[in-house]
């Protein structure tokens, strides 16, 4: 009787425990034309499948004036929570986080897997499912070796945005050894601009194997203009990202599956 009492006691703490954030990293280098409204796109398209979102922005420092990740891990209370634009008033917050990440990772060298460096978000962003990661190449690759992430890295037509996303490629790789989900924005309201983006993979993938000896395979998606409703392309990058991202934060299998059933049913 009292090995049924603890079996049933498991699986009610199992149903109660506090589910994990997953965190997605994106790479900047630059190119933020592109990079921003991509970025938009995936917090919006979240937000419609019912996940709550947070971005933690590391090109941004903290600062007196914009509190963010550095303030909150020092007092992590509510009156703290303040992005860029003061208290939070978006659909999603935007947390300036380029000194707290600095901290967070650097600040643990002995822990074993780049990704464990992140366990504190869990803590800190509880209320929210999903926190994405908007930092440098250079600095993801720096603070998350070995982690297993997939960070996002976009390329456009635009400017020398080729040659940038090949030298954030060659850091994710070589110092950071991540595997990069690679991207292709496509602007909807230019029709030349698939072409264009086709282009701009083929050059990226001749750098990627004659240079670093790595094969990729860019997608092409396409970002929906300002305020409008998310593509297919967008779904599934979404949904993509969800499944290689890193959790942090008390979870388990069961429950994590049966959230994703939830949102994939109210998707629909």
């Amino acid at each position: 009787m009292l090995e049924a009492c603890l079996t049933q006691g498991a699986g009610l703490h199992a149903l109660t425990a506090q589910p994990a954030s997953r965190v997605v990293a994106m790479a900047s280098h630059g190119d933020r034309p592109s990079e921003l409204p991509l970025l938009c796109s995936l917090c919006t398209t979240w937000t419609d499948l019912g996940y709550s979102v947070l971005v933690l922005d590391a090109t941004v420092a903290e600062s007196d004036r914009s509190p963010g990740l550095q303030q909150l891990m020092a007092d992590p209370t509510p009156t703290n929570h303040t992005g860029a634009g003061g208290p939070y008033q978006a659909s999603w917050p935007i947390v300036p986080a380029a000194l707290g990440l600095e901290q967070l990772c650097l600040g643990a060298q002995e822990v074993d897997g780049g990704g464990s460096r992140l366990q504190p978000l869990g803590r800190l962003f509880r209320n929210y499912e999903i926190v994405l990661v908007y930092a440098s190449a250079q600095h993801l690759a720096l603070y998350l070796p070995d982690s297993g992430m997939e960070p996002l890295l976009a390329v456009s037509t635009k400017g020398l945005s080729v040659l940038s996303a090949y030298q954030s490629l060659k850091q994710l790789l070589k110092i950071g050894r991540l595997q990069p989900t690679i991207v292709a924005v496509v602007d909807e309201s230019d029709q030349n601009s698939l072409a264009s983006a086709a282009s701009v993979c083929k050059s990226l993938q001749e750098c990627a194997m004659a240079f670093l000896a790595h094969p990729v395979t860019p997608l092409p998606v396409c970002v929906p203009s300002l305020h409008g409703q998310p593509l297919d392309d967008m779904h599934r990058l979404a949904l993509r990202l969800l499944e290689s991202a890193f959790s942090v934060g008390q979870d388990n299998p069961a429950s994590s599956h049966q959230r994703n059933d939830n949102h994939f049913a109210r998707s629909h």
